[in-house]
């Protein structure tokens, strides 16, 4: 998100349909090997030309990352993330690379990945150490204008028993470095390592979230406020909430479905904490089973409610989902887009899904390289 929500320079809010953003992590591979290659400063250098600061490196010389403005409507949101896809795209080939969407390596020696030269990095490896070696994952966040941190925190507490699905939806890290892990969402499983990871707390007040935040802090688990992360949070920077528990979506238009899917639970939720309804206490033993379920599966088998450990079909938990969002979206005109995308997601599978079909034509992991680079930018669900 640009400095349209800069903090300082605050926009009317939108209650019924708030501004929203993505932001994007991609892998850079050589095209001969389709092993994942360093070389992040100068893609990002070049795709800068064109996207300025919605250009920017990684912590690893694998991974670019670009970011869409603010947006409104459901299709320009799509537009931009379809051209930042094609600025990446043509700024790696200019480079004699190529980038994918996928949240793991497919192939390549990423362990321990090449480390990007910032201070900030050193700092970070010396405080969490051998946790970076599994640091080459790409995910997608979701950033919604919000008027105050407080909304945001109490919003997030309402959140928390749909993140799950929202991994089942864009589960793309099938594989390894060569091996397929027998999950939907490798990454989901690497980036719950990490100390102040996964699904966040519940928080009665920006109080009591500060609070836990100055523990942390005091702890010497934290390096900055940009650690903290958790896969819901209040934005250090901007007056947005920001959502980042998914993988990177295999293409422009599931990253779309994404945003919106996002800002109607935000909506929703905003409203119920306006009614003061403080939102559910989970059980953080069935949160963290309904997410390793949702990463091991994606759509592809049953899931867990977080709400009761009922283990119900996947497909009912999403349409639990929609039925849940439906008067937001209503609100927002992205109902029927919406409905129309998740049903073609069920019916086609996710990008894990995709990845697996492609490798199975001949067994061999380059074709899923292939499949990655040849449907960043221009991929669509098929009917």
């Amino acid at each position: 998100m640009t400095a349209i929500l800069d903090a300082s320079r605050p926009v009317p809010f939108d209650a019924a349909c708030p501004l929203v953003g993505v932001e994007e992590e991609y892998l850079l591979v050589d095209p001969v090997t389709r092993e994942v290659a360093p070389g992040a400063a100068a893609v990002v250098e070049r795709a800068a030309a064109e996207l300025g600061g919605r250009a920017g490196t990684e912590i690893t010389r694998f991974q670019v990352e670009a970011r869409t403005d603010p947006c409104s409507h459901a299709a320009e949101l799509e537009a931009q993330l379809r051209g930042m896809r094609a600025v990446v795209a043509a700024a790696a080939r200019a480079e004699g690379l190529a980038a994918v969407a996928s949240g793991t390596p497919v192939l390549g020696d990423a362990v321990p990945p090449p480390i990007t030269d910032h201070p900030r990095y050193g700092v970070g490896i010396a405080t969490y150490r051998a946790l970076h070696d599994e640091q080459s994952i790409c995910a997608g966040h979701v950033h919604v204008h919000l008027p105050d941190r407080e909304r945001a925190v109490l919003v997030s507490n309402h959140l928390r028993p749909w993140l799950p699905v929202l991994i089942a939806l864009t589960a793309n890290s099938p594989f390894w470095t060569g091996r397929d892990t027998g999950y939907a969402s490798w990454r989901t499983l690497c980036w719950n390592k990490w100390p102040v990871a996964g699904p966040p707390p519940y928080f009665a007040s920006l109080a009591d979230y500060e609070r836990l935040v100055g523990t942390l802090t005091e702890a010497g688990v934290l390096v900055d406020p940009g650690t903290i992360f958790w896969d819901v949070r209040p934005s250090s920077r901007l007056p947005t909430i920001e959502v980042r528990v998914t993988d990177v979506p295999a293409t422009a238009e599931e990253s779309a479905l994404l945003a919106m899917v996002v800002r109607a639970l935000v909506v929703t939720a905003s409203r119920q904490v306006e009614q003061g309804d403080p939102g559910p206490l989970l059980s953080a033993e069935l949160l963290r089973v309904a997410y390793w379920q949702a990463a091991r599966d994606g759509l592809a088998g049953d899931g867990v409610d977080p709400a009761t450990g009922e283990r119900r079909p996947a497909g009912e938990l999403v349409a639990a989902l929609l039925r849940h969002i439906t008067p937001a979206l209503e609100e927002t005109g992205d109902l029927a887009t919406v409905s129309r995308r998740l049903d073609r997601l069920r019916r086609t599978g996710t990008g894990a899904d995709r990845q697996r079909a492609a490798h199975a034509r001949r067994g061999r992991p380059a074709d899923v390289v292939d499949h990655l680079v040849a449907h960043l930018v221009d991929g669509v669900l098929e009917a």
